[in-house]
This record gives structure tokens, C-alpha cells and sequence, in this order.
């Protein structure tokens, strides 16, 4: 990793730094809250919430794609939920269909 910051300024290399250390914590969290669960896959979507395809009397005008990719947590977040929908399928014994 070092190579790589060699030719960032230090505000890059310092926010290079941050965005690596909320990867890792969000990374880090464990689910063991049936309640946490819940809420967590109620609040992330399991689709990226802004795509679209806007259409005016059955003919499309354009499409929006899905910009989740370049959110910097999406993995994060994404893993986060999975990890919600296994312990609410493994631990608690809950048909996560309802979450999809």
C-alpha cells in the first residue's frame, strides 16, 4: 500500500487513509440483534434505489444506471446487509424472502 501513496498529496494520502479505516469498520461489524437485523435490511436496499428508466406514453426518453458502484462503502453496505439476512435465516430462523 505504500507504493501507491507515494505520489498523493497528504490530504489525499489522509483521506485515502479515512476511507480505508470506515471500509474497515464497516467491514468489522458483527450482527448478534435480531432488531438490528431487521432494521439494517429495511434500510438498505437490495437494488441500487437510482436506477431508472423514465417513459412517456410507452416509448423511453432515457435511462439513468445505477450509480451505487461509486458510493466508496457500497461493498461495505452490501456485505452489511448479507450479513443481516444470514443471521436473520441462520440464527433467528426467518424467511428473508420478505427482505428481497
Amino acid at each position: 500500500m505504500e507504493i501507491l501513496f507515494m505520489n498523493l498529496s497528504p490530504n489525499a494520502q489522509l483521506n485515502n487513509s479515512l476511507l480505508s479505516q470506515l471500509r474497515y469498520q464497516l467491514d468489522a461489524i458483527e450482527i448478534h440483534d435480531d432488531k438490528i437485523a431487521r432494521l439494517f435490511c429495511r434500510i438498505i436496499p437490495s437494488q441500487c434505489p437510482f436506477e431508472r428508466t423514465v417513459k412517456i406514453l410507452g416509448r423511453t426518453l432515457f435511462h439513468i444506471p445505477p450509480l451505487c458502484k461509486f458510493n466508496p462503502f457500497y461493498e461495505q453496505v452490501v456485505g452489511l446487509r448479507f450479513k443481516c439476512l444470514m443471521y436473520l435465516a441462520d440464527e433467528c430462523g426467518e424467511d428473508v424472502r420478505k427482505y428481497c
